[in-house]
């Protein structure tokens, strides 16, 4: 596998946002797609608040923050996504929304994209089971606030 050096990110929501903020301020770059404009603008908000407040305690600079953002492209479309390595669906927990997304998934990634799921309680066998990449498919599992947590360690992790 080549280097992630792109991740998609379906849902603008809390889980979203906050799994964008650490991939963007690790220097990924990110592209976060969710069904309306208005949930985009307030992921990325949401986004430029955590930054601030990271910021006010000198975790970050202000030009850490400029390039974070930077990094973060939000998008109302799944074509925005082609060219992500990584995609990690991240939307409301519900099976058959879940279903509709990955299967819309694979009719738009390339056959090597590795296909992420973040849900605490669908089975990921019965997720991966909808897609035509159960091989490239995996269960991921965020606690709240997302950026605490390592993801860049989980991302180099995939690249092995």
């Amino acid at each position: 596998m080549s280097n992630i050096q792109t991740v998609g990110i379906i849902g603008a929501g809390t889980m979203g946002n906050g799994i964008a903020q650490a991939c963007a301020v690790s220097g990924i770059r990110v592209v976060m797609v969710d069904v309306a404009q208005a949930a985009v603008d307030k992921g990325l908000a949401t986004v430029a608040g955590s930054l601030d407040r990271l910021i006010k305690k000198e975790k970050l600079t202000a030009e850490g923050k400029a390039t974070a953002l930077g990094l973060i492209q939000g998008s109302t479309s799944y074509d925005d996504l082609k060219g992500a390595q990584l995609v990690i669906e991240a939307a409301t927990e519900n099976e058959g929304l879940k279903v509709k997304i990955l299967q819309q998934l694979d009719g738009i990634l390339a056959p090597e994209v590795i296909v992420a799921t973040n849900t605490s309680s669908i089975s990921i066998t019965k997720l991966a089971a909808a897609t035509q990449r159960a091989d490239r498919f995996i269960g991921m599992h965020f606690f709240n606030p997302v950026p605490m947590m390592a993801l860049v360690e989980i991302i180099r992790g995939l690249q092995t």
